[in-house]
């Protein structure tokens, strides 16, 4: 099967191996995250964002505020509120009025969200393990140390930034 077009493909062996490492990460990321889009849509009817909401959610039994949801997972209140209504609509999450700020709820999984995430999260841990199963103990091993490097290398960087 001939490989679909990415990223990685538009570099040259001329170009900076920075770059072409940068390209093949990011190619990777975007292949794996496409697969794991295509497998929820098809066999829950549900989306990425909406399955890391519910992820979030329930590390954090007695709920979280908009807010710490938007922080968590790093996009605006905006999407948060939507994503929310939505999975409320469905009957997969509640707000929870806050005693002490009236402006404020906690957003918390219901037991009919929890039933839903943890199927969800089965098969989710099961593709992530069929996507990386082909790789070596010791390619994994490697590539997790290796990322763990780059991370740590670009943390301070990235904190710097206003």
């Amino acid at each position: 099967m001939p490989s679909i077009p990415d990223l990685e493909s538009r570099t040259v062996p001329a170009d900076h191996q920075d770059l072409r490492l940068w390209l093949r990460l990011l190619s990777c990321c975007n292949l794996v995250e496409g697969e794991i889009r295509g497998r929820l849509r098809a066999e829950f009817e549900t989306t990425l964002p909406r399955f890391d909401l519910m992820a979030q959610l329930l590390r954090v039994p007695g709920g979280m505020k908009m807010s710490e949801l938007s922080r968590h997972m790093m996009v605006t209140n905006g999407n948060i509120t939507g994503i929310t209504d939505q999975l409320e609509k469905e009957g997969m999450v509640e707000r929870i009025k806050v005693a002490t700020d009236r402006r404020s709820s906690l957003i918390r999984l219901t037991a009919k969200g929890k039933r839903t995430f943890k199927k969800m999260a089965k098969s989710h841990e099961q593709w992530i393990r069929a996507l990386f199963g082909g790789l070596s103990e010791n390619s994994r091993g490697a590539l997790f140390e290796a990322l763990g490097e780059l991370k740590q290398l670009a943390q301070p960087k990235l904190s710097g930034r206003p």
